[in-house]
């Protein structure tokens, strides 16, 4: 397991990334100031977005499958845990977005490879005492497997 998004494994038989990409943005307000610089304080956090770009080539790793789980989760607007395979809780993310380029087609237009960028964004405020307290079974099986 190289990480799992509620129930969603990524894995080289599900859907294997190439690349994790985080952002956390922190924000600072900025007040004019005659005759100086702009004074600056900060504000708190800002927004936490991770980007999995991969390739999926169904005849040798991964499932064409995969990517209508991902689009049948993002359709339910939930948040879902995120916990690397080292067991490294990441807090809770909603799927923002989701790229899908489709190549090297097969006569009846299968294709052959499939890259993806999978966008997320984190929701939870660093609270991770919200994992169980969704009251999904699904999230409270993935909690109990840690």
């Amino acid at each position: 397991m190289m990480l799992a998004l509620g129930m969603f494994v990524f894995s080289l038989h599900t859907l294997a990334y190439q690349q994790l990409q985080r952002q956390t943005d922190w924000r600072h307000a900025s007040s004019s100031r005659f005759g100086a610089a702009p004074a600056r304080q900060f504000v708190g956090r800002g927004d936490d977005a991770i980007t999995l770009p991969g390739v999926l080539l169904p005849e040798l790793a991964g499932s064409l499958l995969s990517l209508n789980v991902l689009r049948h989760m993002a359709n339910t607007g939930k948040a879902w845990p995120l916990v690397e395979g080292t067991g490294r809780i990441y807090g809770l993310w909603v799927i923002e977005s989701l790229q899908e380029n489709r190549s090297l087609f097969f006569p009846d237009g299968t294709a052959r490879r499939l890259e993806f960028t999978l966008a997320l964004k984190r929701i939870d405020d660093d609270r991770v005492d919200l994992l169980g307290a969704q009251g999904s079974a699904g999230v409270n099986l993935l909690l109990s497997l840690l």
